[in-house]
């Protein structure tokens, strides 16, 4: 949330950034993210008030600090540490997090699902669709699109599942396998504009 309070402000400066207004203007995009996870998860009621608890979906600061958390430190630390709050290094530091970060939403979100038996021809459009809703909600100018997300969560996070020494039961490998091959067939359209 707080990157795509960040990033909805267009001037990428810290003191322009309201998490509260942010999450006020998308409610209904939050709500339908949320049930969508709660769905493909199955979560019950208990593991969903740990979100509210979390104080992520409440307006809080967002320091610059917290941005350079999200994004692991990719960018750097400037030096001086002041030059972590300018525009252009918290603009990168927003993309770097929102690729990372939805990369692995996408993970724990399949991880999730695999692991309740929630069967990839099943949950697969509902994860597209849970996807494109967190995309929208990090980058609402397209920066984050469903494909690329899909496509940096398969290189990051499929070869290590899939990988003979894995430590991964067949039964699990085979169930990212059908998601992998259900997500690239409902995205093969977006695909095919690359």
């Amino acid at each position: 949330m707080e990157v795509g309070a960040v990033n909805s402000t267009g001037t990428w400066e810290l003191a322009d950034v309201s998490v509260g207004d942010f999450l006020a203007r998308r409610q209904g995009d939050v709500e339908r993210l949320l049930a969508g996870i709660r769905s493909v998860c199955r979560f019950s009621d208990a593991a969903m008030a740990i979100v509210d608890e979390l104080g992520r979906f409440r307006d809080h600061e967002v320091p610059a600090e917290f941005l350079l958390l999200w994004s692991a430190g990719i960018t750097g630390v400037p030096q001086p540490l002041e030059k972590l709050g300018a525009p252009a290094v918290v603009r990168r530091m927003c993309r770097m997090a929102a690729d990372l970060q939805l990369a692995y939403f996408l993970q724990a979100l399949i991880t999730a699902a695999v692991a309740v038996g929630t069967e990839a021809r099943q949950g697969a459009a509902r994860v597209v669709e849970i996807l494109g809703v967190a995309a929208d909600l990090a980058d609402a100018t397209g920066g984050s699109s469903p494909v690329d997300v899909f496509r940096m969560w398969r290189v990051a996070h499929l070869p290590g599942i899939l990988c003979p020494e894995a430590d991964v039961p067949e039964s699990g490998k085979a169930a990212f396998q059908m998601y992998d091959h259900a997500l690239e067939e409902l995205l093969a359209a977006a695909f095919a504009h690359r």
